[in-house]
């Protein structure tokens, strides 16, 4: 099973906005440079993520990214299917085609784990994923490592 960078960049951009969420909408550029992932394709990510509801823009000075709704209230599964990826560990993407152009032996076993590990999505929210220990550590250092080099950004100046 395979998911694609499209669906992870999702999660990890849309954990990194519930993490930052506060009164104030989050840049698109705070993500990127928290998370190393382009500006362009967070721009396309987050056009899908706002047309399925999940997350909604606000223009202007200031303006960024806010969910939609409560982080309780947003599944993993549902970013994923937002970005168009597929939860799928067959061979032949769900044709059926796997074989010479027929059904293999087993594809109804992994027809049923691409079920399971999208039934297992749905059931964590991304409160879930920031009430997580480790996640909180590793938010604490990026924003550390932030400070630091604007510090020293500053101090070269």
């Amino acid at each position: 099973m395979k998911l694609t960078t499209k669906g992870r960049y999702a999660v990890t951009a849309m954990l990194d906005l519930a993490i930052h969420a506060s009164d104030k909408p989050i840049s698109l550029a705070d993500i990127s440079e928290r998370q190393v992932i382009s500006l362009s394709y967070l721009e396309q990510l987050f056009s899908k993520l706002r047309r399925q509801g999940l997350v909604q823009s606000v223009r202007g000075p200031g303006g960024g990214y806010c969910l939609s709704r409560e982080a309780e209230n947003i599944f993993v599964a549902q970013v994923i299917d937002a970005v168009n990826e597929a939860v799928d560990a067959t061979g032949c993407r769900g044709t059926e085609n796997c074989q010479a152009g027929k059904m293999c032996l087993t594809h109804h076993l992994w027809t049923d784990l691409s079920n399971q590990i999208h039934s297992f999505l749905s059931d964590i929210s991304l409160a879930d994923l920031v009430s997580q220990g480790e996640i909180q550590a590793h938010a604490q250092r990026q924003i550390e490592q932030a400070n630091t080099a604007e510090f020293l950004n500053f101090v070269s100046e």
